[in-house]
């Protein structure tokens, strides 16, 4: 199946949801596919953003196919291929999610299901990363659920953070965080405000969110250095799902997010320095919100 090449359109929404730029010169490469792109990091063989168009109204319900494949457009060096899933415990983690691009007449949709198991839309997660309803996959459900029900357009932004101090295994570094942001069009109402609404504006509205899947070890090094020893992913610990605020993914991730951090629902803080966004002098700080439910999103 061939890969279609429209990509993500960043005026899918009555108000403009532009493509993240990465802020410093890195080796990357934008990949479109049917219905999103890929910003892959070509040293990292990571994306470094995703950016997808998910229409609530034309939803299609899809067998998954699980056809993985590396992208032909790539050299297969630069990507993170099969060889680093093999005989351990990590999963091939949709960073688009599958179902979300599947959507409009029935080739359209299935070769948007086909593209997003190309490796360029993958990273490497622990295999308990998809379970559990108030993990990251429910999260995922939370967003898909809600733009069908309100047959509502999105556009859903997701990638790894790549960090320098990530974890090396089989000749790449495997993410401790991922992010995600939902951009939608609200009537007559910022990220900031109440205002009643105008039924004669749109404007943008968004929501940040941070899983961090850092070892709660006593020693990181040495835990990592003996399942490296071992031949086993490094051990990547609990998952914590926060909504945080999208100027702090901006901060960790370098990349330039556009209007994105002006219409987050969150009050917006004062940005502050990489290193004062550790998980819990971000939390104590009341800068992110752990998420036990739901109910606990902030929009």
């Amino acid at each position: 199946m061939a890969t279609a090449a429209a990509g993500y359109d960043p005026e899918f929404l009555p108000v403009s949801a532009p493509f993240p730029v990465p802020a410093a010169a890195a080796p990357t490469r934008e990949l479109p596919f049917t219905h999103f792109s890929v910003l892959l990091h070509l040293a990292r063989r990571l994306a470094v953003a995703t950016a997808v168009n998910l229409d609530g109204a034309a939803l299609r319900d899809l067998e998954r196919g699980d056809d993985w494949h590396l992208d032909p457009r790539v050299p297969a060096d630069q990507q993170t291929g099969p060889d680093v899933y093999v005989n351990n415990d990590l999963d091939r983690g949709h960073l688009v999610r599958r179902r979300d691009p599947v959507w409009g007449d029935a080739e359209i949709a299935a070769q948007a299901n086909f593209d997003t198991f190309s490796y360029v839309n993958a990273a490497p997660q622990a295999a308990e990363f998809n379970q559990g309803k108030l993990l990251w996959a429910g999260l995922e459900d939370y967003i898909l659920d809600h733009a069908r029900t309100y047959r509502q357009r999105l556009c859903v932004l997701t990638a790894p953070i790549l960090a320098e101090e990530d974890p090396p295994y089989r000749g790449v570094q495997i993410p401790r965080r991922f992010w995600k942001i939902a951009a939608w069009a609200q009537p007559g109402t910022t990220g900031q405000s109440d205002t009643a609404a105008d039924p004669t504006s749109q404007l943008l509205a968004a929501t940040g969110y941070l899983l961090d899947q850092t070892p709660q070890l006593d020693d990181v090094e040495l835990a990592t250095q003996q399942a490296l020893d071992a031949g086993d992913p490094p051990p990547l610990g609990p998952y914590r799902t926060f909504q945080v605020p999208i100027i702090d993914i901006a901060t960790l991730t370098g990349l330039s997010l556009g209007p994105l951090p002006a219409a987050d629902r969150l009050p917006r803080p004062t940005p502050v320095p990489v290193g004062e966004l550790a998980t819990e002098a971000a939390t104590t700080a009341g800068r992110w919100m752990p998420l036990h439910d739901f109910a606990d999103i902030q929009l």
